[in-house]
């Protein structure tokens, strides 16, 4: 019922930025972490980065001090923002919300975006 809409993705030189948005269609309650994963060709999907309900951060070793995640919790949207940008960045990046719910079974599930590319190359 609720999508995520991500945008920002695209085509960059090395060195370069972007930022990443990723909104959700409708409300979601009990959020209890929204990150980003990417997946390159030929390899696992992977954290990239993650904010919890506690606004505690994680990031994967590979973009610290490159890239930064923040969220607006009026809006349950959450950004990415990606500095200094290089080849092995490329991959397609996706949103995702974890949230709690009582319905059909008491747990946490999972929303996931479209996943946007991000190309890093001159």
């Amino acid at each position: 019922q609720v999508q995520l809409v991500e945008s920002g993705g695209g085509l960059v030189q090395p060195g370069g930025s972007l930022r990443l948005s990723c909104a959700p269609s409708g409300s979601i309650v009990n959020i209890k972490s929204m990150g980003w994963y990417r997946q390159a060709p030929g390899k696992q999907r992977e954290l990239v980065a993650v904010v919890t309900s506690d606004s505690t951060t994680d990031y994967a070793d590979s973009v610290k001090g490159r890239f930064t995640i923040s969220r607006d919790n009026a809006k349950n949207s959450v950004y990415l923002q990606m500095n200094s940008l290089k080849p092995e960045d490329t991959a397609v990046y996706y949103c995702n919300v974890r949230y709690y719910s009582a319905w059909p079974l008491k747990r946490e599930y999972d929303y996931w975006g479209q996943g946007t590319q991000v190309t890093v190359s001159s």
